[in-house]
């Protein structure tokens, strides 16, 4: 089964507002779950592991009845224990295969980070390019469980600071499909956040694989006022902000990164071209995160071009609280985004 390329000259819509070359429609973890299995039939090297696997549930749906078609030597359950399986997955992708490693929650990857940093980053470097290490991690993140501090952090701006790694943080059905098996494909390790928020969202996809390349964002809404570089689930609430703001005269352009390292800047400065505004929404901390490399990076190369200084939004300097009526005002929304542009206009 070869790869194939879908030809539009963009993607879709996070609310499904643009043309659409299909008719069929996923939800974001039966997408996943449809890129996993594409990759397992396509590629015999392709193997997928982690907890919860097997479960009923399926690591929310993502993972459902694979572990039935390929059998337990390609989908398999493993123990809580992430620093060996962490080990496993990156001596495997060294000696040539190309494992899909679903580690739940990101907050855990922290007992995997000499594996992680250490070894599937660095092996391709000390070895004079002789050994490719093509290691997928998966996790999820963000609120809904009243998950706390310790269940639901917002780390990948961590990672975004390690050399050697790519990062991707899909916002649509369409879009995880085609990352993930960019993903999978690519010789380099990538690690997958995702946000738990976006796991019930459909969109359309479409039957055949296909792959979106790594690095390359997209514009979700055209704006000529404010331009506004979302992150994963934020993009949505961009979107709900937008339609308030049009009513009041403000008109936002927003893009999706979809992949945070490397990160398309070159998408951002021809916005910025136009509106002279930057506003960067990240689901994760502002401090030292995603949205200060942003600013810092592109505040560089358009500081001539912009109108007024580029705002952040991100989450206060706090571990996540479990309360659902704290986590409400935790997790930035549509509301702070659109009280931080109009203060930007």
């Amino acid at each position: 089964m070869p790869w194939t390329k879908i030809t539009q000259s963009d993607y879709f819509e996070i609310d499904d507002n643009t043309e659409a070359p299909t008719s069929r429609r996923l939800k974001y973890t039966e997408a996943v779950r449809e890129a996993l299995d594409s990759a397992l039939e396509i590629d015999k090297r392709v193997f997928v592991m982690g907890q919860g696997i097997n479960d009923p549930g399926g690591m929310f749906g993502a993972t459902t009845g694979l572990y039935k078609k390929y059998g337990e030597e390609r989908v398999f359950e493993t123990p809580l224990a992430e620093a060996g399986l962490t080990g496993i997955a990156v001596g495997a992708a060294a000696a040539g295969l190309r494992p899909f490693y679903c580690h739940n929650r990101p907050d855990f990857l922290m007992l995997a980070m000499d594996q992680i940093v250490n070894h599937a980053t660095k092996l391709n470097y000390m070895s004079g390019g002789q050994c490719n290490v093509p290691l997928v991690v998966w996790a999820t993140t963000g609120m809904g469980w009243g998950s706390a501090a310790q269940h639901s952090q917002a780390l990948h701006g961590l990672f975004m600071h390690v050399p050697g790694l790519k990062i991707i943080m899909p916002t649509t059905p369409y879009d995880v499909k085609g990352l993930i098996l960019s993903a999978i494909e690519d010789n380099n390790p990538v690690m997958i956040f995702e946000h738990r928020k976006l796991f019930n969202q459909t969109g359309h996809v479409p039957e055949q694989a296909y792959k979106i390349p790594i690095g390359k964002g997209v514009v979700r809404k055209t704006g000529t006022d404010i331009t506004v570089v979302a992150i994963s689930e934020m993009v949505a609430e961009a979107l709900k902000a937008s339609k308030k703001l049009e009513e009041e005269g403000i008109s936002l352009e927003i893009i999706d990164l979809r992949t945070i390292k490397p990160f398309d800047e070159d998408i951002i400065i021809n916005s910025i071209k136009k509106t002279g505004r930057l506003l960067i929404a990240d689901t994760g901390w502002a401090t030292g995160g995603v949205s200060a490399e942003i600013a810092a990076r592109i505040g560089e190369k358009t500081f001539g071009l912009l109108k007024a200084p580029i705002v952040r939004l991100a989450s206060e300097d706090v571990p996540t609280p479990a309360s659902y009526v704290l986590e409400r005002a935790f997790y930035k929304n549509a509301e702070d985004l659109e009280k931080a542009a109009k203060a930007l206009w």
